[in-house]
Protein backbone atom coordinates (compact mmCIF):
# COMPACT_ATOMS: atom_id res chain seq x y z
CA UNK A 1 0.00 0.00 0.00
CA UNK A 2 0.83 3.55 -1.12
CA UNK A 3 0.14 6.81 1.22
CA UNK A 4 0.80 10.28 0.30
CA UNK A 5 1.41 12.64 3.08
CA UNK A 6 1.22 16.51 2.74
CA UNK A 7 2.64 18.16 5.87
CA UNK A 8 0.62 21.53 5.59
CA UNK A 9 1.61 23.30 8.55
CA UNK A 10 -0.08 26.51 10.53
CA UNK A 11 1.49 29.69 11.53
CA UNK A 12 3.26 30.92 8.05
CA UNK A 13 4.80 33.89 8.79
CA UNK A 14 6.58 35.62 5.39
CA UNK A 15 3.20 34.39 3.50
CA UNK A 16 0.06 34.20 6.39
CA UNK A 17 -2.01 31.07 5.41
CA UNK A 18 0.49 30.52 2.28
CA UNK A 19 -1.24 26.62 2.53
CA UNK A 20 -4.51 27.35 2.09
CA UNK A 21 -4.25 30.85 0.33
CA UNK A 22 -5.87 31.42 -3.15
CA UNK A 23 -3.49 30.06 -5.84
CA UNK A 24 -4.69 30.24 -9.26
CA UNK A 25 -8.84 30.22 -7.92
CA UNK A 26 -8.08 27.32 -5.53
CA UNK A 27 -6.48 26.80 -2.05
CA UNK A 28 -2.80 26.22 -2.36
CA UNK A 29 -3.16 22.89 -0.82
CA UNK A 30 -5.70 21.83 -3.15
CA UNK A 31 -3.13 21.59 -6.16
CA UNK A 32 -1.35 18.85 -4.20
CA UNK A 33 -4.16 16.88 -2.85
CA UNK A 34 -6.12 16.72 -6.78
CA UNK A 35 -2.47 15.78 -7.96
CA UNK A 36 -2.27 13.04 -5.84
CA UNK A 37 -5.74 11.56 -6.15
CA UNK A 38 -5.40 11.72 -9.72
CA UNK A 39 -2.45 9.62 -9.75
CA UNK A 40 -4.20 6.87 -8.14
CA UNK A 41 -0.97 5.93 -6.93
CA UNK A 42 -2.31 6.37 -3.31
CA UNK A 43 -4.53 4.38 -0.79
CA UNK A 44 -4.64 7.35 1.31
CA UNK A 45 -3.86 10.78 0.57
CA UNK A 46 -3.07 12.47 4.42
CA UNK A 47 -2.65 15.49 5.00
CA UNK A 48 -0.55 15.93 8.91
CA UNK A 49 -1.92 19.59 10.07
CA UNK A 50 -1.93 21.13 13.62
CA UNK A 51 -4.55 23.99 12.05
CA UNK A 52 -8.17 23.11 11.98
CA UNK A 53 -8.66 25.39 9.52
CA UNK A 54 -6.14 23.86 7.16
CA UNK A 55 -7.83 20.45 7.93
CA UNK A 56 -11.31 21.40 6.63
CA UNK A 57 -10.30 22.72 3.29
CA UNK A 58 -7.32 19.29 3.04
CA UNK A 59 -10.99 17.64 3.49
CA UNK A 60 -13.19 19.80 1.18
CA UNK A 61 -10.84 18.82 -1.62
CA UNK A 62 -10.94 14.95 -0.77
CA UNK A 63 -8.23 14.54 1.84
CA UNK A 64 -7.95 12.65 4.92
CA UNK A 65 -6.97 14.11 8.00
CA UNK A 66 -6.64 11.41 10.31
CA UNK A 67 -5.10 12.81 13.22
CA UNK A 68 -4.11 15.95 14.52
CA UNK A 69 -0.24 17.11 14.67
CA UNK A 70 1.14 17.50 17.73
CA UNK A 71 2.83 21.25 18.97
CA UNK A 72 5.87 19.50 19.62
CA UNK A 73 5.83 18.64 15.44
CA UNK A 74 4.46 22.30 14.24
CA UNK A 75 7.29 24.53 15.56
CA UNK A 76 9.39 26.83 12.77
CA UNK A 77 12.30 24.33 13.22
CA UNK A 78 10.66 21.04 12.70
CA UNK A 79 11.94 18.83 9.52
CA UNK A 80 9.91 17.36 7.14
CA UNK A 81 11.34 13.78 8.02
CA UNK A 82 10.12 13.89 11.46
CA UNK A 83 6.52 14.66 10.52
CA UNK A 84 6.41 12.23 7.46
CA UNK A 85 7.94 9.82 9.99
CA UNK A 86 5.18 10.79 12.40
CA UNK A 87 2.57 9.88 10.38
CA UNK A 88 4.15 6.47 9.33
CA UNK A 89 4.34 5.89 12.63
CA UNK A 90 0.56 6.86 13.95
CA UNK A 91 -0.65 4.18 10.89
CA UNK A 92 1.37 1.51 11.86
CA UNK A 93 0.03 2.25 15.37
CA UNK A 94 -3.81 1.71 13.80
CA UNK A 95 -2.89 -1.45 11.70
CA UNK A 96 -1.75 -0.21 8.36
CA UNK A 97 0.55 -1.73 6.43
CA UNK A 98 3.06 0.61 4.33
CA UNK A 99 5.14 0.12 1.53
CA UNK A 100 5.87 3.63 -0.15
CA UNK A 101 5.46 6.93 1.27
CA UNK A 102 5.34 10.22 -0.78
CA UNK A 103 5.42 13.24 0.71
CA UNK A 104 4.20 15.81 -1.13
CA UNK A 105 4.31 19.61 -0.37
CA UNK A 106 1.58 21.76 -0.09
CA UNK A 107 2.68 24.78 -2.17
CA UNK A 108 3.30 22.59 -4.98
CA UNK A 109 1.02 24.36 -7.45
CA UNK A 110 2.66 22.32 -10.36
CA UNK A 111 2.65 19.67 -8.81
CA UNK A 112 1.47 16.49 -11.59
CA UNK A 113 -0.27 13.33 -11.33
CA UNK A 114 1.79 12.00 -14.38
CA UNK A 115 5.24 12.82 -12.65
CA UNK A 116 3.96 10.94 -9.47
CA UNK A 117 3.42 7.52 -11.54
CA UNK A 118 6.44 7.91 -13.37
CA UNK A 119 8.21 8.66 -10.07
CA UNK A 120 6.53 5.85 -8.39
CA UNK A 121 7.51 3.10 -11.11
CA UNK A 122 11.32 4.65 -11.28
CA UNK A 123 11.17 4.02 -7.60
CA UNK A 124 10.22 0.62 -7.43
CA UNK A 125 12.31 -0.74 -10.15
CA UNK A 126 15.29 0.87 -8.42
CA UNK A 127 17.42 0.22 -5.00
CA UNK A 128 17.16 3.14 -3.51
CA UNK A 129 15.64 4.63 -0.54
CA UNK A 130 14.19 7.79 -1.81
CA UNK A 131 13.28 9.19 -5.54
CA UNK A 132 12.44 12.82 -5.26
CA UNK A 133 12.01 15.70 -7.89
CA UNK A 134 15.01 17.68 -9.28
CA UNK A 135 16.00 20.32 -11.75
CA UNK A 136 18.60 21.85 -13.20
CA UNK A 137 20.64 24.79 -12.09
CA UNK A 138 19.86 27.46 -15.04
CA UNK A 139 23.18 28.59 -14.85
CA UNK A 140 26.49 26.77 -14.04
CA UNK A 141 27.22 27.26 -9.89
CA UNK A 142 30.95 26.88 -10.49
CA UNK A 143 30.54 30.34 -11.93
CA UNK A 144 29.04 31.30 -8.74
CA UNK A 145 30.00 34.60 -7.22
CA UNK A 146 29.94 35.94 -3.26
CA UNK A 147 29.56 39.81 -2.48
CA UNK A 148 32.12 40.48 0.41
CA UNK A 149 31.40 42.24 3.46
CA UNK A 150 33.44 45.28 1.84
CA UNK A 151 30.35 45.12 -1.42
CA UNK A 152 33.27 43.38 -3.58
CA UNK A 153 32.52 40.72 -5.81
CA UNK A 154 34.80 37.33 -5.71
CA UNK A 155 33.81 33.90 -7.53
CA UNK A 156 33.53 30.76 -5.28
CA UNK A 157 35.51 29.03 -7.71
CA UNK A 158 37.78 30.76 -9.10
CA UNK A 159 40.02 28.38 -10.89
CA UNK A 160 36.74 28.03 -13.19
CA UNK A 161 36.74 31.28 -14.60
CA UNK A 162 38.13 30.10 -17.98
CA UNK A 163 36.54 27.06 -17.81
CA UNK A 164 34.07 27.29 -21.05
CA UNK A 165 30.40 26.41 -19.48
CA UNK A 166 29.63 23.61 -21.73
CA UNK A 167 32.39 22.09 -20.38
CA UNK A 168 31.36 22.70 -16.69
CA UNK A 169 29.56 19.60 -14.62
CA UNK A 170 25.55 20.01 -14.61
CA UNK A 171 24.23 20.56 -11.24
CA UNK A 172 20.73 20.20 -9.79
CA UNK A 173 18.58 20.86 -7.12
CA UNK A 174 15.55 19.85 -4.90
CA UNK A 175 12.29 20.87 -6.68
CA UNK A 176 10.26 21.27 -3.41
CA UNK A 177 7.63 18.65 -5.12
CA UNK A 178 7.34 15.21 -3.86
CA UNK A 179 9.62 12.53 -2.27
CA UNK A 180 8.89 9.13 -2.78
CA UNK A 181 10.53 7.31 0.23
CA UNK A 182 10.74 3.69 1.85
CA UNK A 183 9.07 3.26 4.82
CA UNK A 184 12.20 2.66 6.76
CA UNK A 185 14.07 5.23 5.11
CA UNK A 186 11.15 7.62 6.58
CA UNK A 187 11.42 5.94 10.26
CA UNK A 188 15.33 5.47 10.70
CA UNK A 189 15.56 9.35 9.24
CA UNK A 190 17.72 8.34 6.58
CA UNK A 191 18.82 11.35 4.57
CA UNK A 192 17.16 12.14 1.11
CA UNK A 193 20.44 13.94 -0.39
CA UNK A 194 22.60 11.39 -0.61
CA UNK A 195 24.01 8.49 -2.46
CA UNK A 196 20.65 6.19 -1.31
CA UNK A 197 18.30 8.49 -3.66
CA UNK A 198 17.75 8.77 -7.07
CA UNK A 199 16.43 12.04 -9.09
CA UNK A 200 13.01 12.93 -11.11
CA UNK A 201 13.99 15.70 -13.39
CA UNK A 202 11.64 18.18 -13.66
CA UNK A 203 12.00 20.84 -16.15
CA UNK A 204 12.91 24.60 -15.11
CA UNK A 205 9.49 25.81 -16.19
CA UNK A 206 7.35 24.00 -13.88
CA UNK A 207 9.12 24.68 -10.59
CA UNK A 208 8.92 27.64 -8.42
CA UNK A 209 10.14 27.29 -4.68
CA UNK A 210 7.33 29.76 -2.19
CA UNK A 211 8.66 30.89 0.34
CA UNK A 212 8.10 34.96 -0.45
CA UNK A 213 5.55 37.16 -1.27
CA UNK A 214 8.00 37.62 -4.79
CA UNK A 215 8.45 34.07 -4.66
CA UNK A 216 4.25 34.01 -5.01
CA UNK A 217 3.75 36.83 -7.34
CA UNK A 218 6.49 34.98 -9.88
CA UNK A 219 4.38 31.64 -9.42
CA UNK A 220 1.42 33.02 -10.41
CA UNK A 221 2.70 34.46 -13.68
CA UNK A 222 4.73 31.08 -14.24
CA UNK A 223 1.34 29.35 -13.73
CA UNK A 224 -0.50 31.93 -15.96
CA UNK A 225 1.93 31.71 -18.71
CA UNK A 226 3.03 28.23 -18.67
CA UNK A 227 -1.22 26.88 -17.99
CA UNK A 228 -1.69 25.33 -21.37
CA UNK A 229 1.43 23.33 -21.62
CA UNK A 230 1.51 21.68 -17.98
Amino acid sequence: MNIAIIPARGGSKRIPRKNIKLFAGKPMIAWSVEAALESECFKQVIVSTNDEEIANVARDFGAEVPFMRPASLSDDYTGTTAVVAHAIEWLQQHGIVVDLVCCIYATAPFIQAHDLIASMKKIESQDADYCFSVTKYPSPIQRSIRITKTQRCEMLQPEMFNKRSQDLEEAYHDAGQFYWGRVDAWTEKSPIFSIGSIPYILPNYRVQDIDTLDDWVMAEQLFATNMNVL
